[in-house]
Protein backbone atom coordinates (compact mmCIF):
# COMPACT_ATOMS: atom_id res chain seq x y z
CA UNK A 1 0.00 0.00 0.00
CA UNK A 2 2.80 2.42 0.67
CA UNK A 3 4.22 1.76 -2.69
CA UNK A 4 1.32 2.84 -4.30
CA UNK A 5 0.63 5.77 -2.08
CA UNK A 6 3.61 7.27 -3.19
CA UNK A 7 3.01 7.97 -6.56
CA UNK A 8 -0.19 9.16 -5.92
CA UNK A 9 1.15 11.70 -3.34
CA UNK A 10 3.42 12.72 -5.24
CA UNK A 11 0.50 13.48 -7.92
CA UNK A 12 -1.45 15.93 -5.52
CA UNK A 13 1.75 17.69 -4.31
CA UNK A 14 2.43 18.08 -7.89
CA UNK A 15 -0.78 19.80 -8.70
CA UNK A 16 -1.05 21.37 -5.34
CA UNK A 17 1.98 22.94 -6.28
CA UNK A 18 0.89 23.92 -9.88
CA UNK A 19 -2.70 25.61 -8.83
CA UNK A 20 -0.88 29.68 -8.19
CA UNK A 21 0.27 29.18 -11.41
CA UNK A 22 -2.90 27.93 -12.81
CA UNK A 23 -4.65 31.22 -10.66
CA UNK A 24 -2.33 33.46 -12.57
CA UNK A 25 -2.92 32.32 -16.08
CA UNK A 26 -6.85 32.22 -15.37
CA UNK A 27 -7.13 35.75 -13.58
CA UNK A 28 -7.15 37.43 -16.26
CA UNK A 29 -9.41 35.71 -18.65
CA UNK A 30 -11.78 35.23 -15.33
CA UNK A 31 -11.82 38.81 -14.62
CA UNK A 32 -12.35 40.07 -18.58
CA UNK A 33 -14.91 37.76 -18.50
CA UNK A 34 -16.77 38.76 -15.44
CA UNK A 35 -16.55 42.60 -16.40
CA UNK A 36 -18.30 41.88 -19.73
CA UNK A 37 -21.47 40.07 -18.23
CA UNK A 38 -21.98 42.80 -15.16
CA UNK A 39 -24.71 45.15 -15.94
CA UNK A 40 -23.22 48.97 -16.26
CA UNK A 41 -25.06 49.66 -12.52
CA UNK A 42 -23.17 47.22 -11.31
CA UNK A 43 -19.84 47.59 -12.87
CA UNK A 44 -19.66 51.33 -12.07
CA UNK A 45 -21.03 51.03 -8.19
CA UNK A 46 -18.37 51.59 -5.78
CA UNK A 47 -19.71 49.16 -3.36
CA UNK A 48 -19.99 46.65 -5.63
CA UNK A 49 -17.35 43.27 -5.04
CA UNK A 50 -15.15 43.22 -7.90
CA UNK A 51 -14.29 39.46 -8.64
CA UNK A 52 -18.21 38.24 -8.15
CA UNK A 53 -21.26 39.14 -10.22
CA UNK A 54 -24.11 39.86 -7.66
CA UNK A 55 -26.55 41.91 -9.62
CA UNK A 56 -26.90 39.21 -12.44
CA UNK A 57 -25.37 38.17 -15.51
CA UNK A 58 -26.10 40.38 -18.73
CA UNK A 59 -25.63 40.09 -22.48
CA UNK A 60 -26.03 43.43 -23.17
CA UNK A 61 -22.49 44.38 -23.51
CA UNK A 62 -22.01 41.67 -26.30
CA UNK A 63 -25.51 43.09 -28.14
CA UNK A 64 -23.68 46.15 -28.13
CA UNK A 65 -20.36 45.12 -29.51
CA UNK A 66 -22.22 43.08 -32.59
CA UNK A 67 -24.77 45.19 -33.22
CA UNK A 68 -23.69 48.54 -32.57
CA UNK A 69 -20.29 48.73 -33.62
CA UNK A 70 -18.94 46.93 -36.76
CA UNK A 71 -17.30 44.18 -34.71
CA UNK A 72 -18.52 41.62 -37.36
CA UNK A 73 -16.31 43.67 -40.16
CA UNK A 74 -12.99 44.03 -37.78
CA UNK A 75 -12.93 40.51 -37.21
CA UNK A 76 -13.31 39.27 -40.78
CA UNK A 77 -10.15 41.96 -41.64
CA UNK A 78 -8.20 40.56 -39.25
CA UNK A 79 -8.83 36.73 -40.23
CA UNK A 80 -7.81 38.04 -43.62
CA UNK A 81 -5.14 39.89 -42.88
CA UNK A 82 -3.69 37.37 -40.70
CA UNK A 83 -4.36 34.61 -42.65
CA UNK A 84 -2.60 35.80 -45.59
CA UNK A 85 0.49 37.66 -43.60
CA UNK A 86 1.13 34.31 -42.21
CA UNK A 87 0.35 32.00 -44.80
CA UNK A 88 3.07 34.19 -46.78
CA UNK A 89 5.69 34.36 -43.99
CA UNK A 90 5.58 30.38 -43.31
CA UNK A 91 6.40 29.75 -47.06
CA UNK A 92 9.59 32.53 -47.43
CA UNK A 93 10.47 31.47 -43.48
CA UNK A 94 10.14 27.79 -44.59
CA UNK A 95 12.47 28.48 -47.76
CA UNK A 96 15.19 30.95 -46.30
CA UNK A 97 15.58 28.42 -42.65
CA UNK A 98 15.96 25.39 -44.96
CA UNK A 99 18.52 26.97 -47.04
CA UNK A 100 20.77 28.46 -44.06
CA UNK A 101 20.24 25.07 -42.37
CA UNK A 102 21.32 22.72 -45.29
CA UNK A 103 23.12 24.83 -48.08
CA UNK A 104 26.57 25.53 -47.83
CA UNK A 105 27.51 29.01 -48.99
CA UNK A 106 29.61 32.39 -48.34
CA UNK A 107 28.43 34.25 -44.84
CA UNK A 108 25.40 31.27 -44.02
CA UNK A 109 26.42 32.11 -40.38
CA UNK A 110 26.10 36.06 -40.97
CA UNK A 111 22.79 35.56 -42.50
CA UNK A 112 21.80 33.13 -39.40
CA UNK A 113 22.77 35.94 -37.23
CA UNK A 114 21.21 38.96 -39.24
CA UNK A 115 18.03 36.92 -39.25
CA UNK A 116 17.99 37.08 -35.65
CA UNK A 117 19.05 40.72 -34.91
CA UNK A 118 16.30 41.60 -37.11
CA UNK A 119 13.92 39.98 -35.15
CA UNK A 120 15.17 41.49 -32.40
CA UNK A 121 14.09 45.12 -33.58
CA UNK A 122 11.15 47.05 -31.92
CA UNK A 123 8.01 47.30 -34.41
CA UNK A 124 8.16 50.54 -32.76
CA UNK A 125 11.07 51.73 -34.35
CA UNK A 126 9.84 50.11 -38.12
CA UNK A 127 6.41 51.71 -38.40
CA UNK A 128 7.59 55.24 -39.62
CA UNK A 129 10.05 54.05 -42.39
CA UNK A 130 7.12 51.35 -43.31
CA UNK A 131 4.63 54.37 -43.56
CA UNK A 132 6.94 55.45 -46.31
CA UNK A 133 7.19 51.90 -48.37
CA UNK A 134 2.79 52.02 -47.58
CA UNK A 135 2.44 55.19 -49.07
CA UNK A 136 4.74 54.54 -52.09
CA UNK A 137 2.59 51.24 -52.72
CA UNK A 138 -0.70 53.66 -52.45
CA UNK A 139 -1.64 51.81 -49.78
CA UNK A 140 -2.40 53.59 -47.15
CA UNK A 141 -5.44 53.41 -45.38
CA UNK A 142 -6.33 50.23 -46.20
CA UNK A 143 -5.98 46.50 -44.54
CA UNK A 144 -3.30 45.45 -47.58
CA UNK A 145 -0.79 47.38 -45.83
CA UNK A 146 -0.96 45.40 -43.59
CA UNK A 147 -0.89 41.94 -45.29
CA UNK A 148 2.71 43.59 -46.42
CA UNK A 149 3.94 44.98 -43.72
CA UNK A 150 3.17 41.92 -41.33
CA UNK A 151 5.71 39.54 -42.77
CA UNK A 152 8.41 42.29 -41.62
CA UNK A 153 8.25 40.92 -38.52
CA UNK A 154 6.92 37.58 -39.17
CA UNK A 155 9.76 36.27 -41.59
CA UNK A 156 12.64 37.13 -39.20
CA UNK A 157 10.54 35.10 -36.72
CA UNK A 158 9.79 32.36 -38.78
CA UNK A 159 13.09 31.92 -40.42
CA UNK A 160 14.84 32.03 -36.91
CA UNK A 161 12.36 29.18 -35.80
CA UNK A 162 12.43 26.76 -38.28
CA UNK A 163 16.81 27.34 -38.75
CA UNK A 164 16.37 25.08 -35.25
CA UNK A 165 13.90 22.76 -36.36
CA UNK A 166 15.61 22.00 -39.50
CA UNK A 167 19.00 20.95 -38.23
CA UNK A 168 16.35 18.03 -35.85
CA UNK A 169 15.65 16.71 -39.21
CA UNK A 170 18.49 13.94 -40.54
CA UNK A 171 20.97 14.69 -43.15
CA UNK A 172 20.86 11.04 -43.62
CA UNK A 173 17.16 10.67 -44.48
CA UNK A 174 17.62 13.83 -47.14
CA UNK A 175 20.87 12.30 -48.84
CA UNK A 176 19.31 9.16 -49.22
CA UNK A 177 16.48 10.73 -50.97
CA UNK A 178 18.84 12.49 -53.51
CA UNK A 179 21.13 9.82 -53.96
CA UNK A 180 17.81 7.77 -55.27
CA UNK A 181 17.57 10.40 -57.84
CA UNK A 182 15.08 13.01 -55.82
CA UNK A 183 16.53 16.70 -56.34
CA UNK A 184 16.68 18.72 -53.67
CA UNK A 185 13.32 20.33 -53.99
CA UNK A 186 11.70 16.83 -54.28
CA UNK A 187 13.35 15.94 -51.13
CA UNK A 188 12.10 19.10 -49.20
CA UNK A 189 8.69 18.87 -50.04
CA UNK A 190 8.71 14.87 -49.78
CA UNK A 191 10.82 14.20 -47.42
CA UNK A 192 12.13 17.32 -45.31
CA UNK A 193 8.89 18.93 -44.91
CA UNK A 194 6.49 16.19 -43.57
CA UNK A 195 9.15 15.74 -41.45
CA UNK A 196 8.97 19.02 -40.04
CA UNK A 197 5.37 19.81 -39.43
CA UNK A 198 5.05 20.27 -35.77
CA UNK A 199 7.88 22.91 -36.20
CA UNK A 200 5.85 24.76 -39.34
CA UNK A 201 2.87 24.14 -37.16
CA UNK A 202 4.50 25.59 -34.21
CA UNK A 203 5.60 28.47 -36.58
CA UNK A 204 2.25 29.33 -38.08
CA UNK A 205 0.87 29.45 -34.87
CA UNK A 206 2.87 32.41 -33.27
CA UNK A 207 2.80 33.95 -36.32
CA UNK A 208 -1.18 34.02 -36.29
CA UNK A 209 -0.84 34.80 -32.41
CA UNK A 210 2.20 37.78 -33.45
CA UNK A 211 -0.86 39.10 -36.04
CA UNK A 212 -3.80 38.72 -34.65
CA UNK A 213 -2.75 40.54 -31.19
CA UNK A 214 -0.21 43.32 -33.36
CA UNK A 215 -1.83 46.76 -32.93
CA UNK A 216 1.23 49.21 -33.54
CA UNK A 217 1.04 48.60 -37.40
CA UNK A 218 -2.82 48.70 -37.60
CA UNK A 219 -3.31 51.76 -35.75
CA UNK A 220 -1.00 53.62 -37.84
CA UNK A 221 -2.04 52.10 -41.44
CA UNK A 222 -5.75 51.98 -40.98
CA UNK A 223 -7.58 55.26 -40.19
CA UNK A 224 -11.43 54.02 -41.39
CA UNK A 225 -13.76 51.68 -39.24
CA UNK A 226 -14.25 49.40 -42.30
CA UNK A 227 -10.68 48.96 -42.76
CA UNK A 228 -9.68 48.40 -38.71
CA UNK A 229 -8.84 45.18 -37.56
CA UNK A 230 -10.55 43.69 -34.40
CA UNK A 231 -7.42 44.92 -31.88
CA UNK A 232 -8.18 49.18 -33.05
CA UNK A 233 -11.70 48.72 -33.52
CA UNK A 234 -12.66 47.95 -30.61
CA UNK A 235 -10.28 50.40 -28.83
CA UNK A 236 -11.18 52.96 -30.91
CA UNK A 237 -14.93 52.99 -31.21
CA UNK A 238 -15.48 51.99 -27.41
CA UNK A 239 -13.04 54.50 -25.93
CA UNK A 240 -14.24 58.20 -26.23
CA UNK A 241 -11.83 60.29 -24.61
CA UNK A 242 -11.77 59.57 -20.98
CA UNK A 243 -14.83 57.90 -20.98
CA UNK A 244 -13.88 53.68 -20.93
CA UNK A 245 -16.82 51.53 -21.93
CA UNK A 246 -15.47 48.79 -20.10
CA UNK A 247 -18.41 45.87 -20.68
CA UNK A 248 -18.00 46.19 -24.49
CA UNK A 249 -14.04 46.20 -24.06
CA UNK A 250 -14.03 43.51 -22.31
CA UNK A 251 -16.55 41.95 -24.89
CA UNK A 252 -14.72 42.45 -27.99
CA UNK A 253 -11.48 40.93 -25.93
CA UNK A 254 -13.37 37.95 -24.90
CA UNK A 255 -14.30 36.98 -28.62
CA UNK A 256 -10.86 38.18 -29.79
CA UNK A 257 -9.20 35.01 -27.50
CA UNK A 258 -11.66 32.91 -28.93
CA UNK A 259 -9.87 32.34 -32.39
CA UNK A 260 -6.39 32.07 -30.44
CA UNK A 261 -8.08 29.34 -28.32
CA UNK A 262 -9.62 27.07 -30.36
CA UNK A 263 -6.11 27.02 -32.56
CA UNK A 264 -4.14 25.98 -29.40
CA UNK A 265 -5.97 23.70 -28.31
CA UNK A 266 -6.35 21.61 -31.57
CA UNK A 267 -2.63 22.44 -32.45
CA UNK A 268 -1.42 21.77 -28.39
CA UNK A 269 0.47 18.70 -28.77
CA UNK A 270 2.46 20.32 -32.02
CA UNK A 271 3.18 23.62 -30.44
CA UNK A 272 4.86 21.95 -27.56
CA UNK A 273 6.90 19.21 -29.85
CA UNK A 274 7.92 21.66 -32.33
CA UNK A 275 9.26 24.36 -29.78
CA UNK A 276 10.66 21.64 -27.70
CA UNK A 277 12.54 20.23 -30.90
CA UNK A 278 14.04 23.76 -32.28
CA UNK A 279 15.01 24.87 -28.65
CA UNK A 280 17.69 21.79 -28.35
CA UNK A 281 19.78 22.94 -31.31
Amino acid sequence: MAVRRRPLLAKVLMHVGLAPFLLFALFPFYHMTLTSLKTDRELYDRAAVPLVIRQGPTLEHYQKLIWETAFMTWTKNSLMVTGMATTISVVIGTIAAYALARLKFFGVGTFGTGIFVTYLVPTSLLFLPLAQVVHWLGLADSKWSLVVTYPTFLVPFCTWLLIGYFRTVPKEVEECAMVDGATRIQALWRIVLPMAVPGLVCAALFAFTLSWNEFIYALTFTSSSDQFTASVGVTQELIRGDIYFWGSLMAGAVLGSVPIVILYVFFLDYYVSGLTAGAIK
